[in-house]
């Protein structure tokens, strides 16, 4: 019964002519529900945050959530992904067996959505979501790091990853490489391609000398 109701639309669509005031009605109305969009979920989260620390909203497709995990096969104990969007790296964090697993996002809506994901996959209570900058968060207890952020972020990211995670942490990035870092593993092709580092091959590498006797003093 749907279908032919549906295929009842259609018809009268193709048999009707739009003139030019309903094209602009229609694009008008497009345009508002795109700038809805942009108001109540991606909006909210970019108020706090400086112009060049902004990164906008892309969902990370089954092929990037597959790679990353790939990458992160045979590892365990808490992991943390950094802007978490709607959740589905930290939800597929914790099937795999990872805890405790957190998202760090600034932004309300996603924040939210991604607990109704969590909810829904049965969840809730083995994910947790946080609204922390993510600047000021403690990442010393996290052996495993996620990201999914713009190379502009990352290039600030590098320094307080190489000071604040554990000697065995891995960092991998999805749908950009962190710019001054080789990684040490690569999975998967084009723009679902995922990048690992080992956080002690970096500090070997990349972190002074001097800041490296001044960790391992502490």
């Amino acid at each position: 019964m749907e279908d032919d109701i549906q295929e009842e639309i259609l018809s009268q669509f193709k048999e009707k002519r739009l003139g030019g005031w309903q094209i602009l009605q229609i694009a008008a109305g497009t345009g508002l529900a795109a700038y809805a969009v942009w108001a109540g979920i991606l909006m909210p989260g970019f108020r706090r945050v400086p112009l060049k620390l902004q990164v906008p909203y892309m969902p990370a497709s089954r092929s990037q959530v597959c790679n990353v995990m790939t990458l992160l096969k045979g590892r365990s104990g808490a992991i943390a992904d950094l802007g978490s969007g709607d959740g589905r790296i930290v939800l597929e964090a914790c099937r795999q067996g990872f805890s405790p697993a957190v998202g760090y996002e600034l932004n309300p809506w996603l924040a939210r959505l991604a607990c109704f994901h969590a909810w829904r996959a049965g969840f809730h209570r083995s994910v947790s979501y946080r609204r922390e900058d993510l600047w000021k968060v403690d990442l010393s207890t996290f052996k495993n790091i996620t990201v999914f952020l713009a190379p502009s972020v990352l290039s600030l990211l590098q320094k307080k990853l190489l000071a604040e995670l554990p000697e065995d942490a891995l960092i991998v990035a999805g749908r950009f490489p962190f710019p001054d870092w080789t990684a040490c593993r690569i999975e998967g092709e084009g723009a679902d391609r995922a990048w690992a580092y080992h956080i002690q091959e970096l500090r070997q590498h990349y972190q002074p000398k001097s800041e490296i006797v001044s960790d391992q003093t502490n």
